[in-house]
Formats: structure tokens, sequence, C-alpha cells
């Protein structure tokens, strides 16, 4: 069997947060859980940028409409599961993640989780709309997207009230 070559080219463009030791690893575990599930075939490459509330939210206002900063945005490169190819490796072109990094800070502490949990989810759920889930109209698409997103959480040790940096419990 072919070995396939999962990319995941992570850039911080922001300076107000620190990114912790580690945090680049949870992003490809991430991205490599996501894939695992949904037996996707092939090489592919994805691109996740660090940026902070100001930047955000001129991106959610350029492409959403929407004039303030948000936790996570998604760009796809493909759609209904044909991807562009990178004509030198061969591998599929997902898209981009951008993740405001105070927006995950705040979120973190507002659900009382660490902030690799928050980052890894906010991960799992771009990586989801990379491969074509949606929830914005809600309903099943919504449950169907959720339930994926709690599935790899979980299998990462990830779950709702764990942080695997303070895990102590079995």
């Amino acid at each position: 069997m072919a070995t396939e070559k999962i990319k995941v080219s992570i850039s911080n463009r922001q300076k107000d947060v620190k990114i912790p030791t580690g945090m680049r690893l949870l992003i490809r575990r991430c991205c490599n859980a996501v894939l695992k599930m949904e037996n996707f075939k092939g090489s592919a490459e994805i691109s996740v940028s660090f940026l902070n509330n100001d930047q955000i939210r001129q991106l959610n206002n350029e492409y959403r409409g929407k004039d303030m900063p948000t936790d996570v945005l998604s760009f796809p490169l493909g759609e209904n599961g044909v991807y562009d190819i990178n004509e030198e490796t061969g591998a599929a072109m997902l898209g981009d993640i951008v993740i405001s990094m105070q927006k995950a800070v705040e979120q973190a502490q507002i659900y009382g989780h660490s902030l690799q949990r928050e980052v890894g989810f906010l991960t799992v759920h771009s990586m989801l709309h990379l491969l074509g889930y949606d929830h914005e109209q809600g309903g099943l698409q919504a449950v169907k997207m959720r339930e994926k997103e709690e599935d790899v959480m979980n299998r990462l040790g990830l779950s709702r009230n764990e942080s695997y940096v303070f895990n102590n419990e079995k």
C-alpha cells in the first residue's frame, strides 16, 4: 500500500497570543484524525494560520459580510469531494484554516477547558468544512457534523470535559 502524505503547513501571523509548545503537533494530529475517520484516500495538503481578532474580523467581513471577529474560518479548495491537485506532489489541496488565537483563548476560558482542546476542536471543525460538511443550515447536517467533531475529539483524548495535558483519570 502506498503511503499517503498529509502535509499541514502552519504559520503564526499574530503576536497577541504565545503559541504553546506542542500546539503544532496537536493541529497535525487533528487533521490526520479527521482524514482517517473520513477514510480520505491519497495525499493531502492543508494550510493553518494563527491570526488575531482584527485580522480574522477583516476576513470574516470580506468573505462572509460579517464585520466581527470569529473563532475560525475555513476556505475549502474542493467541492463535492473533488480537489485541486498540487502538480509537484500529487496531493489534494484541501484548503486553508484560519484560527483567531485571541478568540480561542477567550472561548477556552468561557468553556473552562484548555487552549489545546479549544484549538483542537476548531481545527477538527474546520477540517470537516474543508471536506464539505456544513452546519449553517442547521438540522441533520449540523447534528451529523457535531457528532463527527465529538468522535474525533474523543479519539484524540480531548473529550469535552478533559484535557490531555491534565488528564490523570482512567
